[in-house]
């Protein structure tokens, strides 16, 4: 669960994960281009999908397993 909360808050603020620990190298704050937002939010869903599906396929065998 702390992952998926990880993978929702980069989805909505991608320029703060993307700084998340880089933040003291800079004087002022990096702009960031699209590209690199971009691709933070679409990683981030697709990650927090695949999550989903796996544990929804693990409740699925699991409760096969035990009406068998």
């Amino acid at each position: 669960m702390p992952l998926n909360a990880a993978l929702i808050w980069s989805y909505y603020y991608p320029k703060e994960s993307l700084l998340f620990g880089k933040r003291w190298m800079y004087k002022e704050d990096p702009e960031l281009s699209e590209g690199a937002i971009r691709y933070t939010k679409v990683a981030s869903l697709i990650s927090l999908i695949v999550i989903a599906l796996m544990f929804f396929i693990s409740i699925v065998i699991y409760v096969i397993g035990k009406l068998m």
